[in-house]
């Protein structure tokens, strides 16, 4: 019989920590580090790390696999790039809890927040909960290629504790604050790991209808904050007014912070408009928090957050032209044949979109400054490649130039604009808003978008661009740049059993090939419930993917196994034999 169940021989071993990483042997033992260093005996399987780097599982913090992990047991893209632990149920959105007659909200909801199809979640959706601890229960029941943990969503909350008066935006009566701040704490002590909500105005049904939770006062959010404190442990996650002033918005967070005794992590992104100084008023008062003992961090992603466009993705220059919308259930190459009818093409470009939804006609709109994509992944564009200034160069209107270029390569064209965390068409507000000490990793929002965003890849992006490719001057030092992907968001969650390389932990590992490291352009995959639609973003240079001791993927093809479970609550450290 082995010794052990897996070794990992000879790789350059990152703690996660931050410290000099070390050329040792890992050994794996009933899902859990059992030896490091040089290691001796047998094992049931053997992986030859030299010449790789070997770091910890990767944690994500913000996604939204709510309705993903009822359906499947992959959680795509995100474990194709590394995450062997992810937490959902952030930006206040969920299905849990829920009562049978209030489904109906939660999927319209999701659908316009998170750009998960309506059918997808009718079909596929069990609906076997109606509480959150039932939720819990039914997730518990499931197996996955990652570690699933969850939040409990504000609007999900409200809507179940008020019904259609939450839909309306009514405010809530002392006993439903009362009723919110119970039932906060009782979804924290079957197992959720925090409650989160969100103040975006851009957070809409697909209609155009303002999510339920966005008018909700400071008593309302107190009420979350107070259940927290109840329950003694959880974290406080909240998507402040991206163009609110950041002052303000920190004060209110902060207030939060201080009311619940918990963590509280907040989404911070450098806004294409508005005041160009609200990212660093934010850090400003997130340091001081933090010279206050406040347990305060701001969620950072790594790249620009942007969008694609596409005939086959969720949003194109002409998605809501009337003519276009009378043609829009056809298949794609039958919307080719049709677009390029002269007679059609000359219809369509004299028409303007027609929306209920403001944010719809705005988002098509902004089509003029994105850029097409080739073969590569270029996340850092020239302006001279932006739609708007080919258009102008080829001596033709935005819109005639963006109909030729849509149709190019049978339709199947994708374009990106990269929105916020890009104004000034370079990446200096990331990397400085990433070096700061209060800062982490996140807003990646696996599980959602499924038409329009592919940010998934976010760690796979971050090691390659900051620890490997980036100039001197900007390079993040890759035991720090991995610590920032494993320990530091871990800490964040409370999940103390991960993120480290340590005997005694779990045994979440990659084993990867940095040279290689590399995402690849998004391509449209029709394999959601009821042939739903999403962008599948496949990444190089994953030798192995290890969960709890399995190796889930190798070379980015899935093995079958299905390590993965929930996690019920925060994770202590466990407790190892001298």
């Amino acid at each position: 019989m082995a010794d052990f169940d897996l070794i990992i021989r000879g790789g350059m071993v990152h703690d996660g920590l931050g410290g000099a990483p070390r050329i040792v042997d890992i050994a794996v033992k009933d899902g859990r580090i059992a030896a490091m260093g040089a290691v001796s005996g047998s094992a049931t399987e053997v992986i030859s790390a030299a010449g790789l780097i070997v770091t910890p599982g990767f944690v994500d913090v913000h996604t939204h696999y709510d309705g993903q992990a009822t359906w499947e047991n992959r959680l795509a893209p995100s474990s194709g790039h590394g995450v062997t632990s992810v937490v959902m149920g952030n930006c206040g959105v969920g299905f849990a809890p829920c009562k049978p007659e209030q489904r109906d909200i939660l999927v319209k909801v999701m659908e316009g927040v998170e750009d998960v199809p309506e059918v997808v979640m009718t079909e596929g959706l069990p609906w076997n909960w109606e509480t959150f601890p039932q939720y819990l229960d039914a997730l518990d029941a499931r197996s996955f290629d990652v570690d699933v943990a969850a939040q409990l969503p504000h609007s999900a909350l409200r809507v179940f504790v008020m019904g259609d008066r939450a839909a309306g935006h009514e405010p809530p009566s002392a006993d439903d604050l009362s009723q919110m701040r119970r039932l906060t704490a009782e979804a924290i002590r079957a197992g959720a790991l925090g409650v989160s909500t969100s103040r975006n105005m851009l957070h809409r049904t697909k209609a155009g209808e303002l999510a339920p939770s966005l008018f909700s006062e400071e008593d309302e959010l107190a009420a979350l904050a107070e259940g927290l404190k109840d329950a003694g442990r959880g974290v406080f996650q909240i998507i402040p007014a991206p163009m609110g002033d950041a002052r303000s918005e920190f004060a209110l967070m902060r207030r939060l912070a201080e009311r619940s005794g918990r963590p509280l992590s907040y989404t911070l992104i450098q806004m294409p408009a508005g005041d160009p100084d609200a990212w660093r008023q934010s850090l400003e008062a997130l340091s001081a928090a933090a010279k206050d003992g406040l347990q305060m961090r701001a969620q950072v992603a790594p790249r620009p957050v942007g969008m694609f466009y596409g005939l086959d993705l969720s949003f194109h220059p002409f998605a809501f032209h009337p003519s276009y919308k009378k043609i829009a259930h056809l298949p794609r190459t039958e919307r080719v044949a049709r677009m390029q009818d002269p007679h059609f093409r000359a219809q369509l470009l004299s028409e303007q979109p027609e929306d209920t939804n403001t944010v719809n006609v705005k988002t098509v709109k902004s089509f003029q400054y994105a850029y097409v994509w080739g073969e590569d992944a270029n996340y850092e564009p020239e302006l001279a490649d932006r739609i708007d200034q080919r258009a102008k160069a080829a001596g033709l209107s935005v819109e005639e130039y963006a109909y030729d270029m849509l149709l190019a390569n049978d339709g199947k064209a994708i374009f990106y604009q990269p929105g916020a965390n890009y104004r000034e068409r370079n990446l200096d507000a990331v990397r400085e808003m990433l070096g700061h000490p209060q800062s982490v990793v996140g807003l990646a929002d696996g599980g959602a978008h499924y038409g329009m965003i592919c940010d998934a890849s976010f760690p796979t992006y971050f090691l390659a661009r900051w620890a490997r490719d980036a100039s001197d001057a900007q390079r993040i030092a890759l035991p720090q740049a991995i610590a920032a992907l494993t320990s530091e968001p871990a800490t964040l969650a409370g999940l103390n059993d991960r993120g480290r390389l340590e005997v005694g932990l779990k045994a979440d590992i990659n084993v990867i090939d940095l040279d290689r490291l590399k995402v690849h352009v998004p391509s449209v995959v029709y394999d959601l419930p009821a042939g739903g639609r999403r962008m599948r973003q496949l990444a190089d240079g994953y030798v192995a993917t290890i969960v709890s001791g399995k190796v889930t993927y190798r070379n980015g093809e899935h093995t079958g196994e299905l390590p993965g479970r929930l996690i019920r609550g925060p994770q202590e450290t466990p407790l190892v034999a001298a």
